[in-house]
């Protein structure tokens, strides 16, 4: 039996400041035309003065009045982003502060693994609502990147952008079809050093006298990652679907991750025809964790998935860890 999870409100922030390929070239230092032919980036957004928690707060107040519902009616706020605002406290908690809900006792938490961290928070959520231990969840993703690009390393400086995304989830009403199937999560922790920001935790502190400043900027080797995540990624279709890894048109529509050119095209490779996934990449760059719900805010805003639609998401995130779930919306 599916899990009884309804998405009933959707929404995102989209920081003002638009960051065309043409400017990241200059701060990278590549030829013109570069990063969108490797990437596939066009342009991306980047926070100018804007935080984590206004930016999540801004999708909030949208998708909460998207689900047709007010603050009174959320019990639980589910941050699940890869970049925090601040070590301590809680993202979550400035989330709701920002909302001006500071004396409303909802209950905040965070999920953070990363790019996934949405995909993770969605699934936690889908066995909180079934044993009814809250009624209307609001999982919020709000990631700034720009701030920790290294620019010597323009493979991945050039991929990411800034943005927020939203949803609200509450328990299947009786005799609609919407829930959660299948869910599968693997991590392989042989790739941990291969996407990474080594310091800001206690191995490297900020202030430690062996901290580098290189050390707290985002490191990826990016075809090291690719390479194994296509070492594990037929073997985890069979296990997340039986079957899928021959006949993936089954699953319906792909939102996907939005991590690199290269990824995108994997699933090409894997059988997903063009028009099952849905690509956000060329406009947003890859978001974090934010990139899933804003990909999925596109194809619910454009009309591409429709109520009773099976949908699955799924990506990568640093570990190596890889992560499905497959829904009817």
């Amino acid at each position: 039996m599916p899990l009884p999870l309804k998405i009933t409100g959707v929404g995102r922030y989209l920081p003002k400041r638009v960051v065309p390929s043409s400017e990241v070239e200059l701060m990278c230092g590549v030829r013109p035309g570069w990063i969108e032919q490797r990437t596939g980036v066009k342009e991306r957004r980047w926070a100018n003065g804007e935080t984590s928690s206004f930016m999540g707060a801004e999708a909030a107040k949208e998708a909460v009045k998207d689900a047709g519902l007010s603050f009174r009616d959320i019990d639980l706020i589910l941050n699940a982003s890869g970049t925090p605002e601040q070590a301590i406290p809680d993202t979550s908690v400035l989330i709701q502060r920002e909302l001006g809900l500071g004396e409303s006792g909802i209950a905040c938490m965070s999920v953070h693994t990363t790019c996934l961290s949405f995909l993770v928070a969605l699934d936690m959520a889908s066995t909180m609502l079934a044993c009814d231990r809250y009624r209307n969840i609001l999982i919020v993703s709000a990631d700034i990147s720009s701030i920790a690009l290294n620019f010597k390393q323009p493979e991945s400086a050039a991929l990411f952008g800034d943005a927020a995304s939203a949803v609200v989830v509450t328990k299947t009403p009786e005799g609609e079809s919407s829930g959660v199937h299948r869910a599968l999560f693997e991590t392989y922790s042989v790739g941990a050093h291969l996407t990474e920001i080594r310091g800001g935790g206690s191995r490297l502190p900020p202030q430690g006298a062996k901290t580098k400043p290189e050390d707290n900027m985002f490191h990826m080797e990016g075809p090291k990652v690719y390479r194994l995540a296509r070492k594990h990624i037929d073997d985890f279709l069979e296990r997340l679907r039986p079957g899928m890894s021959k006949d993936p048109g089954s699953v319906g529509l792909v939102i996907p991750h939005q991590a690199s050119l290269l990824a995108l095209r994997a699933l090409r490779r894997n059988g997903f025809a063009d028009d099952q996934v849905v690509i956000t990449l060329d406009r947003y760059g890859n978001c974090v964790a934010t990139s899933l719900p804003l990909t999925l805010y596109e194809a619910v805003k454009t009309d591409r998935i429709a109520r009773g639609d099976e949908v699955m998401l799924a990506g990568t995130g640093a570990g190596l860890t890889l992560g499905a779930v497959i829904l009817t919306y």
